[in-house]
């Protein structure tokens, strides 16, 4: 059983949705193919740089200078698989007007964060190798705390309480690793 879920299989943080395989394991070969093939860049946050490589579509974040833009079109290969995200989140796919590829090189993670205010829903699929969500959240005797597994081809839909109360981040693993993290906007009037 996943570690996210209870007795009665509901999320153990409301607004954490997962299920596994999403895609077979030909299309994660393509997708991992495709990342591989981008012109990816060291994420940048202020000063530093980090151990994994990205691309964003469609819309920006500059972590240096906060300028949030539209940037290039999503690639037609990535319309299928936010097809199924749209699905999973019970969204339109065009709601999903972001898409932030990563490639995380063996020791790379995520620093516990919460995604932009900009972004409302946010849909992630992961691939390669497992990797730990991990969530937390401030209470009043220090941060509550939890995870839930990635699986290859797995995917996961933050959404409410999860998205807006908790901070969530990725534990370093040895191993590469993939995701495309697909995002919806707060405010859909900015909707390019």
């Amino acid at each position: 059983m996943n570690a996210m879920l209870d007795l009665f299989d509901a999320p153990a943080v409301a607004g954490l949705a997962m299920r596994g395989d999403i895609i077979s394991a030909a299309e994660e070969a393509a997708l991992i193919a495709h990342i591989d093939d981008t012109d990816l860049s060291p994420f940048r946050f202020q000063q530093w740089t980090g151990k994994r490589l990205t691309r964003s579509y469609g819309w920006s974040y500059d972590f240096a200078t906060g300028a949030f833009a539209p940037t290039d079109p999503m690639p037609d290969w990535l319309d299928d698989i936010r097809q199924r995200a749209a699905g999973f989140a019970d969204l339109d796919p065009d709601q999903l007007v972001q898409a932030l590829l990563i490639r995380y090189d063996p020791g790379a993670g995520i620093g516990w964060h919460k995604d932009r205010p900009v972004f409302e829903h946010v849909v992630g699929i992961s691939l390669g190798h497992a990797a730990t969500l991990r969530l937390r959240r401030r209470s009043d005797r220090g941060f509550e705390r939890a995870k839930a597994d990635l699986a290859p081809r797995s995917i996961y839909h933050l959404s409410g309480e999860v998205r807006h109360q908790w901070e969530h981040s990725i534990a370093p693993i040895e191993q590469p690793r993939w995701s495309i993290t697909l995002r919806s906007l707060a405010d859909q009037s900015r909707k390019a």
